[in-house]
Formats: structure tokens, C-alpha cells, sequence
């Protein structure tokens, strides 16, 4: 942990490659998220998740909604990586999509429930994959080739910056 509120566990550092047992801390980290993210909003009341994690920073409920968000594209794409040779992905604006109506009015339940089956379906893709597909990847225009390794690394890093981002709230704010 780091004292940095936008990067309280710190940046991610994106490795060539994973070992067998970095791999399966990944996927583990993966299917673990919708349970921690839970966790982490539980109880909270309406005004408590319209606030924001850090000056400048989203909204606990539009944190939770942007995860769900991230979460569902980036195993759509670790599908297209699987069943296509090095597909480029199309990038979103994550900022903009924060902003939209849904994202900052919705229940944080409709994200939860989203994220419980999303991560489902995925570690348990991720836990059939061989050594050969864990080599495939895709293009991304803005950060370049990425493994389904690195991918794994990534979102398993992504689900607990952003659940840091709201226990770390909650620990400043005393709820």
C-alpha cells in the first residue's frame, strides 16, 4: 500500500512474463474480486457512494460501475485473443463512460452482479488455458502487444486498485 490516493497499492508494473504460480495468483485474484468488491461497499449508504475516493476522483459507485465496465471488455477480449491472431483492440474512454447516466445512478448492485458472473466465466477460461495460449495476446493502440499473461497480471492488479480506492475511503472516512 502507498500513500498515493490514486495508486494505493501501487502502479502496475507490467512483467515479460509469468511464472506458473504467478499466473494462478492472477486467476485467483480474478475470481476473488467480485466477493472484495462487495465487501468493500457494503452498507455503504446513497451519499456515501456518490463520494468521490479522492479529490478529482470517481464516485465509489461510479468506481464500482467502471470495474464492471473494464472487467467485461477485457474478457471479451482475452475471447477474441483466444480465437484470433493478435486481434487489435478497440480502447475506450474509461472517463467518459464513468460519466454516463447509468454509471453514476444505478445501483453499485446492478456492477456487482455483473462482475460476479463476468469473473465466473473468466477464471474458469483462464484456469483451462495451456502454455501456448497463454502466449496469444492482442494489439492495444495505446499500450502495444499484450499476453493473456500480462492480461491476467493486469486485471488481477486492476480489480485491487480500484477495491483499495474505496477501503481506502472508507478507513479515512471512519464508516
Amino acid at each position: 500500500m502507498t500513500d498515493d490516493l490514486r495508486y494505493p497499492t501501487g502502479k502496475f508494473e507490467r512483467a515479460a512474463t509469468l511464472t506458473a504460480e504467478q499466473r494462478t495468483g492472477a486467476i485467483d485474484a480474478i475470481a476473488a474480486l467480485p466477493k472484495a468488491m462487495r465487501a468493500a461497499v457494503a452498507g455503504l449508504t446513497e451519499q456515501q457512494l456518490d463520494t468521490p475516493y479522492r479529490e478529482g476522483g470517481w464516485t465509489v459507485r461510479q468506481t464500482v460501475h467502471h470495474v464492471a465496465d473494464s472487467h467485461m471488455q477485457a474478457a471479451g477480449r482475452v475471447r477474441m485473443a483466444l480465437t484470433e491472431e493478435w486481434p487489435k483492440i478497440c480502447p475506450y474512454s474509461e472517463a467518459a463512460w464513468a460519466e454516463l447516466a447509468d454509471a453514476r445512478t444505478l445501483p453499485a448492485e446492478v456492477s456487482l452482479q455483473l462482475l460476479e458472473a463476468v469473473h465466473t466465466r473468466w477464471a474458469a477460461l483462464l484456469r483451462s488455458l495451456d502454455e501456448a495460449q497463454w502466449k496469444r495476446g492482442y494489439d492495444h493502440p495505446q499500450s502495444g502487444r499484450q499476453t493473456m499473461e500480462q492480461v491476467a497480471a493486469l486485471y488481477a492488479w486492476h480489480g485491487r486498485h480500484h477495491t483499495a480506492h474505496i477501503t481506502g475511503l472508507r478507513q479515512r472516512k471512519g464508516w
